[in-house]
């Protein structure tokens, strides 16, 4: 039997095996992928901070916040989708569409800040608050409307409000559901992703991870230290899957309050006990007492 060499030619190597009439090539080696850099940065929503202090400002709470930890970049959370109520979901740019549940502004509430952190290099997660609007088609406005801009780096889903009731449960979200959802990102963008959020293990997907960052953003702790050891059996539940999480909440100020550093302190504990942490987000619901318009 004649061996045929098929030649794989790469700038590193030349490597081909010829046995018992069979040809065996070994691929090229590859390198091992470098996990994304640590993101570090803030939760944006219309109904958090008392009053939007602008771009610039947003800017500086990013570079502040992951100034604090060694080789983070700025990142935010940057929610474009609120629950409505009755299942709805109302996006803050306007737009059509033939679903109920999906409903728009007359103005656009994100295109300055999302062009600024283009300019200052601050990575941002667009994120829902699905109710019963299908996740697919949100994902597809979403980044219809914003994935041009560089700073985008994938979609967020707050489960929480996933067919909720009214209230911050939400449905558990299925593999198939995830899939589909990383796929809708992907088909922009092959480098995006996507966050799931909640703070019950439960309602993630049991199985599927590709793709996928697992957000904790639980709050009511007791202390710091109970805080830590909840975020760190989140973190094991999906390891080596990326996690990350929210804090800073005004129901826990009793304790973070009392800190020198709480975004630093709570961020570095945080990642002392779980490593597979990829994400640390302060919660603008009280981002104005931590990180002050002045810059302190």
């Amino acid at each position: 039997m004649k061996c045929l060499l098929p030649w794989l030619l790469s700038a590193a190597y030349l490597l081909v095996a010829c046995d018992a009439g069979r040809t065996t090539a070994t691929p090229p080696p590859t390198a091992t992928p470098v996990p994304p850099a640590l993101g570090a940065g803030f939760r944006y929503s219309t109904y958090g901070p008392r009053a939007d202090p602008g771009p610039e400002y947003w800017v500086s709470v990013g570079q502040r916040m992951a100034a604090k930890f060694a080789g983070a970049r700025p990142q935010a959370i940057w929610i474009v989708g609120n629950f409505g109520g009755d299942g709805t979901t109302w996006l803050s740019f306007p737009g059509e569409h033939s679903d109920s549940h999906i409903l728009f502004s007359p103005t656009d509430d994100n295109e300055a800040a999302l062009k600024r952190f283009d300019e200052a290099g601050v990575q941002v997660w667009l994120q829902v608050e699905p109710g019963d609007a299908p996740v697919t088609d949100l994902i597809e406005l979403m980044l219809a409307r914003y994935g041009s801009h560089p700073c985008v780096i994938g979609v967020g889903v707050d489960v929480e409000w996933f067919h909720s009731d009214g209230t911050p449960e939400g449905r558990a979200v299925t593999d198939e559901e995830a899939a589909a959802w990383v796929a809708a990102a992907r088909a922009f963008n092959p480098r995006y992703r996507l966050f799931l959020k909640h703070w019950e293990q439960e309602k993630m997907p049991p199985v599927y991870r590709d793709g996928v960052l697992f957000v904790d953003d639980s709050q009511q702790f007791e202390s710091f230290d109970a805080m830590v050891d909840e975020f760190s059996a989140w973190g094991r539940a999906f390891a080596p899957t990326p996690v990350g999480f929210q804090f800073g909440y005004a129901a826990d100020r009793d304790w973070w309050g009392t800190l020198a550093d709480p975004a630093g302190e709570i961020g570095r504990a945080i990642l002392a006990r779980v490593p597979n942490t990829q994400a640390l987000y302060w919660v603008d619901f009280t981002i104005l007492e931590v990180f002050p318009e002045s810059g302190g």
